[in-house]
């Protein structure tokens, strides 16, 4: 986020004050008594919110249970991509972002461990495994997540045991082309820019040599740091690329 004298943190219908104001805090923000023109993160009865330039997102795992639920998981690419012999499997999702493709990690086994940076995005996360925990279809998933609100580079740095899988998926703006991930896009691009450290990113990744990176990215898409894999795995609007470690 370039700065955040834009950003205001506001009370909606049902929201708990307490809870705004603690979250302000956290934010380092105004807590305002309405939106504020750019955008505002909304406290409501239905959980928290970024709405801004007439748009309103809120995570929601319950819309993926379709994804991850019985029967269904094994037609997700990224299923096949993370496809494991291990028992009890662990990964990280170096760049998490809403989550969305940790919980079908998690809903393959994995104990996940999510890295994001950006505060506003890490609450909007917690926010949505917060709910995500109250359905029974989903609570058991979503115990296997684990958020840090931290630079993914730095963790990866400081691992002290080796997981399974790492998994890479660099914000890409061009990638998608439907309403809701274009709503979802457009709000947090506002928030935080696409990856610009993929070198880096990549590399520290290697350095950790877990048995397997996975990445994806758009299916005409350069390689991450124009690097090589292994292997890939194609869809008809994005791919794996999966580098591989024996």
């Amino acid at each position: 986020m370039t700065g955040n004298e834009e950003l205001v943190v506001c009370v909606g219908e049902g929201g708990d004050e307490e809870e705004a104001r603690i979250l302000s805090e956290r934010l380092g923000v105004r807590l305002s008594l309405s939106q504020g023109e750019n955008l505002t993160v909304r406290v409501d009865g239905d959980g928290i919110a970024i709405v801004g330039f007439g748009l309103t997102f809120r995570g929601d795992f319950e819309q993926m249970l379709r994804r991850v639920g019985h029967g269904h998981l094994q037609h997700e690419m990224l299923a096949h991509a993370a496809k494991t012999k291990a028992d009890r499997p662990s990964a990280i999702d170096a760049t998490a972002g809403m989550g969305e493709d940790s919980l079908i990690l998690a809903a393959c086994g994995y104990e996940v461990t999510m890295y994001e940076k950006n505060a506003v995005i890490a609450a909007l996360l917690r926010d949505t495994m917060k709910r995500a925990e109250k359905n029974p279809e989903l609570c058991e998933i979503v115990g296997r997540m684990h958020l840090e609100e931290s630079d993914s580079i730095n963790g990866l740095s400081e691992l002290k045991e080796k997981p399974e899988l790492i998994y890479l998926d660099p914000m890409f703006p061009k990638r998608r082309k439907s309403g809701l991930i274009n709503k979802k896009l457009q709000l947090m691009q506002k928030l935080e820019q696409p990856c610009c450290n993929e070198i880096e990113l990549l590399e520290t990744a290697i350095e950790v040599r877990p048995k397997k990176i996975v990445i994806k990215r758009p299916l005409k898409g350069t390689y991450l740091a124009g690097k090589e894999p292994d292997y890939s795995i194609e869809g008809k609007a994005i791919r794996y690329d999966c580098f591989m470690f024996p």
